[in-house]
């Protein structure tokens, strides 16, 4: 039960990292002020994947930040969730 906890509390951590690097990848590519209006253009012009796996990066230092404290089940979490994202990144492209 604990490793399961642990496991959502790193796709948590990495939902939250992804997030945040989704929004600093919009905010420095973008040329709109609105991040919503960002997101929905980059949807029509099909790049809307490339944004979110730019925000993805993010995922990596959580991930050896998890394994360098020993929190192998929070990084498997970061991990599981990394993976989601490349194959729904895969079949948005």
């Amino acid at each position: 039960m604990k490793n399961r906890k642990e496991i959502l509390i790193g796709i948590l951590f990495g939902i939250i990292s992804s997030f945040t690097g989704l929004i600093l990848a919009i905010l420095m590519l973008s040329e709109n002020n609105s991040i919503i209006e960002s997101i929905k253009n980059a949807y029509f012009e099909s790049f809307l994947g490339k944004l979110i796996s730019l925000g993805a990066i993010l995922n990596v230092f959580v991930f050896f930040i998890f394994i360098k404290k020993n929190q192998d089940q929070r990084a498997k979490g970061i991990l599981l969730l990394t993976i989601f994202l490349a194959i729904f990144t895969l079949i948005l492209n």
